[in-house]
């Protein structure tokens, strides 16, 4: 499994409409193949700045399946007029686990 990891900053003051504009967007990242789970979470200490976490069976579910496909280009008109600056988007895999 690989993890997608990107940091979101949104411009200051659209944080709500974002969250709404996301809620919608996610019906399009899960329609993908490979697609497992995602989370959007909301930094503590600057408002405007959140974290996105995908799960995607193969790097490939991400970069060619999503990335390549009309449920990306939906996802973008949704979402990423948000982002200043526009976000570096990394993959991981996991290495150590564990969980209590």
């Amino acid at each position: 499994m690989i993890l997608e990891v990107a940091i979101l900053n949104v411009i200051p003051g659209k944080e709500k409409q974002f969250e709404l504009d996301f809620k919608i967007a996610g019906q399009y990242i899960s329609s993908i193949e490979g697609y497992v789970r995602h989370s959007l979470r909301k930094c503590v200490e600057q408002e405007n700045r959140y974290i996105l976490l995908v799960d995607w069976k193969t790097i490939e579910d991400h970069t060619i399946g999503f990335r390549q496909s009309s449920q990306y280009l939906k996802w973008k008109e949704l979402l990423h007029h948000y982002y200043d600056p526009f976000p570096v988007v990394e993959h991981f895999e996991t290495i150590i686990s564990n969980e209590k």
